[in-house]
């Protein structure tokens, strides 16, 4: 059975740090590209960053680079997304994704999905 667990959220102030993981079960990191949402309260989801073992590429978006960071440890089956210099804005939930043979370079849907992980930014 194909799960994602998130982890690693919390509240934290502004300026502070988080590492958020996911954690793959069911299948290895092989070949897939692995993608972190956020969705704030009455906002759509967004992409935020993307790592592809399908063809070595990842993809930060623009408002999150400089701050954040992701990193794959492929033998834990484990995807980390560290942020940095959070911001109140980042507050929202974050997910996990999953595709088979996905580029990071390209868009598209994404067949599996973790249950997300809060992350508040707050003084």
């Amino acid at each position: 059975q194909v799960q994602l667990v998130e982890s690693g959220g919390g509240l934290v102030q502004p300026g502070g740090s988080l590492r958020l993981s996911c954690a793959a079960s069911g299948f290895t990191l092989d070949y897939y590209a692995i993608a972190w949402f956020r969705q704030a309260p009455g906002k759509e989801r967004e992409g935020v960053a993307c790592i592809s073992n399908s063809d070595d590429s990842t993809y930060l978006e623009d408002f999150v680079k400089g701050r954040f960071a992701i990193s794959s440890d492929n033998a834990k089956k484990t995807v980390y997304l560290q942020m940095s210099a959070l911001k109140v804005e980042d507050t929202a939930v974050y997910y996990c994704a999953a595709e088979l043979f996905r580029s990071c370079l390209l868009g598209g849907d994404y067949e599996y999905w973790g249950q997300g992980t809060q992350v508040t930014v707050s003084s």
